[in-house]
């Protein structure tokens, strides 16, 4: 029950912040922007000391563990890889347009006899 209330409050706090953004509206947009951050970052941080958000914190502590073993491919990789995407990518085209241009003439020139 206590953390249901900590996190309504929490998004009375974020909430709170995105409302300050409105009724500020006559003054600097920094001081609007600072608002918002702030209702922001009071929210998360009462989120914080939720059950679901400690658990949130470990998911996203795993995470930046599992993309840290991730073996990214270097720019040679990457742009020989992007090459023969374009590559197959022109090929079908002109795949597909050869076969529609030979439907085309079968279709109209030789069954229909239109052209």
């Amino acid at each position: 029950m206590a953390d249901k209330l900590k996190f309504a409050l929490a998004l009375v706090l974020a909430i709170a912040g995105v409302v300050g953004f409105y009724l500020l509206s006559e003054q600097i947009m920094v001081l609007r922007v600072c608002s918002v951050l702030a209702g922001l970052i009071a929210g998360g941080a009462v989120a914080w000391f939720t059950q679901p958000g400690r658990i949130f914190a470990g998911f996203v502590n795993e995470a930046v563990t599992e993309a840290k073993k991730v073996v990214w491919p270097s720019r040679r990789e990457t742009v020989q890889t992007t090459g023969i995407v374009f590559l197959f990518v022109v090929v079908m085209a002109i795949f597909l347009w050869l076969t529609d241009k030979s439907a085309e003439w079968v279709i109209y020139n030789l069954i229909l006899g239109w052209k």
